[in-house]
């Protein structure tokens, strides 16, 4: 395994076989609700790289982008542990939050940045979108 994680009450695991094929920082309106006012830190993996065991609850909505959007949360604590978007269901998006520490993922971009309040502020370093960024490649699996 590359990565494992759990949520807060230990009900939920995962294991991640692959490296993600991106990592963001999101600012949508909808992140900000779940995140209680900031941004969702996640890494996007192959669906087929994440293994989960324990129970998960669903919530689904439609997107800004106009996607929809499918949550995966814990159904003891309500932890988000991953979401995935009927543009790209070959994908899970995990929050890097449910990810074991020590890990090398840290975001490569922030997106959603024209919906992030007055007060939010944005790593210079990093790729920024106002809106959806551009699909992210396959990743190479070797």
């Amino acid at each position: 395994m590359i990565y494992t994680g759990r949520c807060a009450c230990g009900a939920v695991s995962l294991e991640i076989s692959a490296k993600p094929a991106m990592t963001r920082q999101c600012w949508c309106r909808q992140c900000q609700t779940i995140a209680a006012g900031g941004p969702t830190n996640n890494a996007m993996f192959p669906a087929e790289a994440v293994q989960v065991t324990g129970d998960l609850g669903t919530a689904t909505w439609a997107a800004a982008s106009g996607n929809t959007l499918t949550f995966h949360f814990c159904t003891g604590c309500g932890t988000q542990v991953y979401a995935q978007s009927s543009a790209r269901m070959h994908m899970k998006t995990v929050r890097m939050g449910v990810i074991d520490q020590p890990h090398d993922l840290a975001p490569q971009t922030v997106i959603w940045t024209d919906e992030a309040p007055a007060w939010a502020v944005f790593d210079p370093e990093l790729a920024r979108y106002p809106g959806q960024p551009p699909i992210p490649a396959p990743v190479p699996q070797g």
